[in-house]
């Protein structure tokens, strides 16, 4: 087995690997670690950190909300010999790495949510209101599941927040479809079952599996830019 490795201080300073947070290893299956944190936002500096790190043996860091999972390759490091090193970054660095999100414009026609008008009902607010708050926050992609590249947004506006899920699911929700509910947001990358209050659609293409392409990932920052039914049908099929 080969000898641990220790980020040297130059390493350190270099990449701004380190800074102070609260962390919680445990191992998740017999090739990756699961990191917890207190916030989102520590979640999302670590896993930028680690990349960064190129640490010997790690194949790959997957992040999702106040968590991330760093996996490695067995026959290169051990689960101690990887915790160890990271529990190097929990401190000593003066500021964070940056996490270099991208950002995105994303064109939603409201007009196309078959449950905006219950969201406007069930929030107290006016169909436009809805629209004006949705449009007007900018999200953090925190984790991309369900589905391929389904991105889990977050977070609404308090006066968007608390919207339950639907009773039944639908057994279909279109491709492009924007939904909400509880304190998220998010887009159907995929023809899929749902739950989620559906309030508008992009006729933007977000995922394709054929050739991996998977253009959100966490940490990036998204935007919906209102968009009405005659500029919907140029864009349809378009990629981000």
């Amino acid at each position: 087995m080969s000898a641990v490795r220790i980020p040297t201080q130059r390493e350190r300073k270099r990449h701004s690997q380190a800074f102070t947070f609260i962390m919680v290893l445990t191992p998740l299956s017999d090739q990756a670690i699961l990191a917890r944190f207190e916030s989102e936002n520590d979640a999302l500096h670590f896993a930028a950190a680690v990349r960064v790190a190129d640490l010997p043996g790690v194949i790959d860091v997957v992040s999702a909300y106040v968590s991330v999972a760093v996996f490695y390759d067995l026959e290169r490091v051990s689960y101690a010999e990887l915790a160890l090193q990271l529990e190097h970054f929990r401190n000593g660095a003066k500021r964070r790495p940056s996490l270099a999100g991208n950002r995105f414009e994303i064109p939603c026609c409201y007009e196309f949510g078959p449950d905006l008008a219950r969201v406007a009902e069930q929030t107290g607010l006016s169909v436009n209101d809805v629209v004006r708050m949705h449009s007007g926050a900018e999200y953090t992609v925190y984790a991309v599941g369900f589905c391929p590249g389904f991105p889990y947004l977050g977070y609404l506006p308090e006066a968007l927040c608390g919207v339950p899920r639907l009773p039944t699911p639908r057994l279909r929700v279109e491709p492009g479809m924007v939904g909400i509910t509880g304190r998220q947001t998010g887009i159907y990358p995929l023809e899929r079952p749902g739950g989620w209050h559906l309030i508008g659609r992009t006729p933007l293409e977000l995922v394709t599996v054929a050739d991996s392409y998977f253009p959100l990932r966490p940490g990036d920052q998204v935007r919906f830019t209102p968009i009405n039914a005659a500029e919907f049908a140029p864009l349809q099929g378009k990629r981000l």
